[in-house]
């Protein structure tokens, strides 16, 4: 709702019935000038809009809404032309980052996370002593309580929220670009019986180890040289990247068989 389209579209045609009195021809040349170039997808929402029923009939309400919606399209246009001028800012910055070429070696670090995680990082190399402080200070490493023979671990709360929604999002986006990610989440799931986001976490957990030693070493991330210590460490990541097909992964089954061996610490 907060696309041009959606702005656009409200300021024309205010109300539903205005709306369903365009002619289809127009709405069709309204879609393609807002790069909507699919005709199958067009003529399915021409057919929703003709067959949509307004919500209330109560003239009171509508005028009120009309204006409401008018009001707030008109920020919304404002706030595009800002964020958009903060975007730009932001790209030249990393641009100019002596760290930009570390971060931008993160498969899954896009434009959106690049900066972020130049940021959670920061340029002060003796901030952190070690990466587990780093986990701690984010979040993402868990706290552990006990109180007379109990024990259990649970999510951190006293942590910079958007610092650990920064690693959060970019261990899941490195899901879908790396096989031992790919292979270590599934690993937290089937395996430990981690719910998604807990085993995205640990996942996070891991990236924020290598992240810490590339940022402090001022070297990009280099996944030959991971899946080689991987390997030399014995760990189960290793194993299972060895059973790497054309096709795909083994089944969970050799998962379980792997897991026998080895123990999946790293």
């Amino acid at each position: 709702m907060a696309s041009p389209l959606a702005g656009d579209l409200l300021e024309r045609w205010p109300t539903l019935e205005e709306l369903q009195r365009a002619h289809p021809g127009t709405l069709r040349r309204f879609f393609l000038e807002h790069n909507c170039r699919s005709q199958e997808k067009n003529a399915e929402r021409i057919a929703a809009i003709q067959q949509a029923v307004s919500a209330t009939q109560d003239q009171a309400v509508r005028e009120a809404c009309v204006l409401i919606t008018r009001s707030l399209v008109a920020m919304l246009a404002t706030l595009r032309v800002q964020i958009a001028m903060f975007d730009r800012r932001i790209a030249e910055l990393v641009a100019d980052h002596p760290d930009a070429a570390v971060f931008r070696s993160l498969p899954g670090a896009g434009d959106a996370l690049v900066p972020r995680l130049i940021v959670a990082f920061g340029t002060q190399r003796e901030r952190y002593q070690s990466a587990y402080q780093m986990q701690c200070y984010s979040g993402i490493a868990p706290v552990t309580e006990a109180s007379g023979g109990r024990q259990w671990v649970h999510v951190r709360l006293a942590c910079p929220k958007f610092l650990r929604q920064t690693f959060h999002e970019f261990a899941a986006s490195s899901i879908q670009q790396l096989e031992w990610a790919r292979a270590f989440y599934q690993h937290q799931r089937n395996e430990k019986q981690k719910s998604h986001h807990a085993a995205v976490r640990s996942l996070a957990f891991k990236w924020v180890r290598i992240i810490y030693r590339c940022w402090k070493d001022g070297k990009p991330y280099d996944e030959e040289i991971y899946l080689q210590s991987l390997r030399r460490r014995g760990s189960l990541l290793g194993g299972v990247l060895e059973l790497t097909t054309g096709v795909g992964w083994k089944s969970v089954a050799g998962f379980q068989k792997l897991s026998e061996k080895n123990n999946l610490t790293d």
